[in-house]
């Protein structure tokens, strides 16, 4: 069982930057795939990014749309998943969850099996 626990959202304004974290509990965080995926009113929730285990590399995918301005890392020995959104733009505006998933890598919201709570990220412009 991981709980998940996002903080750092709020309002920013366009161009601006702010860092998401997502706390995790259980001693097996390590061993998942986390990912950052974002909802905005109306629209599907959809995949922002991903990294791997430290056994894959801690190898990072992102979507098209924040490729060059967003930065997924991990610290193991915290527990935590970081997402760094700078240059940000009013498209960015949504409720951001991360999620765990206890596999190779997937962008499919589907296959993650746990999920935080949500943060909401407001960028003004």
């Amino acid at each position: 069982q991981v709980q998940l626990v996002e903080s750092g959202g709020g309002l920013v304004q366009a161009g601006g930057s702010l860092r998401l974290s997502c706390a995790a509990s259980g001693r097996t965080f390590s061993s998942y795939y986390m990912g950052w995926f974002r909802q905005a009113p109306g629209k599907e929730r959809e995949f922002v990014a991903g990294i791997s285990t430290s056994w894959s590399g801690f190898r990072t995918n992102y979507a098209d749309s924040v490729k060059g301005r967003f930065t997924i890392s991990r610290d193991n020995a915290k527990n935590t998943v970081y997402l760094q959104m700078n240059s940000q733009k009013p498209e960015d505006t949504a409720v951001y969850y991360c999620a765990a998933y206890y596999g190779w890598g997937s962008s499919d919201p589907y296959d993650y099996d746990y999920w935080g709570q949500g943060t909401q990220v407001t960028v003004s412009s």
